[in-house]
């Protein structure tokens, strides 16, 4: 199935993307740019480590999920399994975000109330899920210093990407890989890193649904991100296992017994994210066989492309459904997943959070 017309930009983000995997020849055709783009941000990298760029700690232990590489990689429901495993440890965390396209000029709070169009998707699905505090800012310095002056019991911030924020001083930093890991291996715009391979890290997670074997890198864990039941947009409340939208299951939103129950459902996948094929690969892994329309990433949702889809039911991840407000559109229904995080990782940081608290 093909998707929205695509925009120039759109349409250049997918031909590199697909360049970024290989080292052919446009690959080659761009390693100086490469260079110079290690160069200046090699630079600054020295510059903040020497302290000659003023690094910032704001008071509390800071945690950095973000990753090296462009694009989408699974960053928000780590966040989310990680604030709640935090929280089990006995942690008060909160969270700031850039807020991708957020309209904002200053620290904002956001509350499940929110607007996604203000504070951005991924922020307003952290705050719905986990109801820790939550504050968006480019500035992420500003963002904690704001949100701790607002919560004083948060003891722990968790960053929602800013691994390239080097202002904001941070105790523990995990890189987070899909099923692409590095690319090519060549830095932008040659490839898609944003710093070496080689950059330290505390650890590393690899969310990959195709299965491939880790790769041989120190403290690497495999990120595993498990659909639960399909809730209806228009009614919440309403719940189904995604079993049910297999193929001869009955219209998800009357139940079993029905007439329709022996036709085969037309199920429709739809995903703005970084990497629309991994909620794809999740829904075949769970035995679905749905016709997919990939979107770009943050897709705005500002006019439906649903429209013209012919289907039954239309599954949609989490980051969309936040910006779908109260469509009235019987036939979608949001897939939520949920992040399983080693314990390992999770041990691991809390000794170094603990370390640092008593410091």
């Amino acid at each position: 199935m093909s998707g929205p017309v695509s925009s120039l930009k759109e349409r250049l983000e997918g031909q590199f993307a697909h360049e970024w995997q290989r080292r052919g020849a446009l690959a080659w055709a761009l390693t100086p740019l490469a260079a110079v783009f290690a160069a200046v941000s090699g630079a600054r990298r020295t510059a903040f480590a020497a302290g000659w760029l003023k690094s910032v700690r704001v008071g509390v232990p800071v945690v950095v999920v973000g990753n090296v590489t462009v694009g989408g990689t699974g960053k928000t429901p780590t966040v989310i399994a990680l604030v709640e495993a935090l929280r089990a440890a006995g942690f008060s965390p909160g969270v700031v975000s850039r807020g991708y396209g957020a309209k904002i000029a200053r620290p904002t709070p956001v509350t499940a109330d929110t607007p996604a169009r203000l504070c951005g998707d991924e922020p307003l699905l952290i705050a719905r899920r986990t109801g820790v505090p939550v504050w968006v800012s480019p500035d992420r310095v500003a963002a904690a210093t704001a949100l701790c002056g607002a919560h004083s019991d948060v003891d722990v911030i968790v960053s929602d990407d800013g691994l390239q924020h080097y202002r904001l001083v941070r105790d523990v930093e995990i890189v987070v890989f899909d099923h692409r890991l590095g690319g090519n291996g060549f830095l932008l715009p040659a490839g898609p890193l944003r710093e070496p391979l080689s950059r330290r890290r505390d650890a590393t997670l690899v969310n990959n649904p195709f299965e491939r074997t880790l790769p041989a890198w120190p403290n690497t864990f495999a990120l595993k991100l498990e659909p639960g039941d399909a809730w209806h947009l228009a009614n919440p409340a309403l719940r189904r296992p995604l079993a049910q939208f297999a193929a001869g299951a009955a219209t998800p939103a009357q139940g079993a017994g029905t007439q329709e129950s022996q036709a085969a459902l037309r199920i429709v996948a739809a995903a703005g994210i970084g990497s629309p094929e991994r909620f794809f690969a999740t829904l075949r892994a769970a035995g679905l066989a749905p016709q997919t329309l990939p979107l770009p990433d943050h897709y705005a949702y500002a006019t439906s492309p649903f429209a013209d889809v012919a289907a039954d039911a239309i599954l949609v991840t989490e980051k969309d459904a936040v910006k779908l407000g109260s469509w009235n559109d019987a036939r979608i229904w949001v897939v939520p997943v949920e992040a399983a995080l080693d314990h390992r990782l999770i041990t691991l940081v809390v000794e170094k959070l603990r370390g640092r608290s008593s410091a």
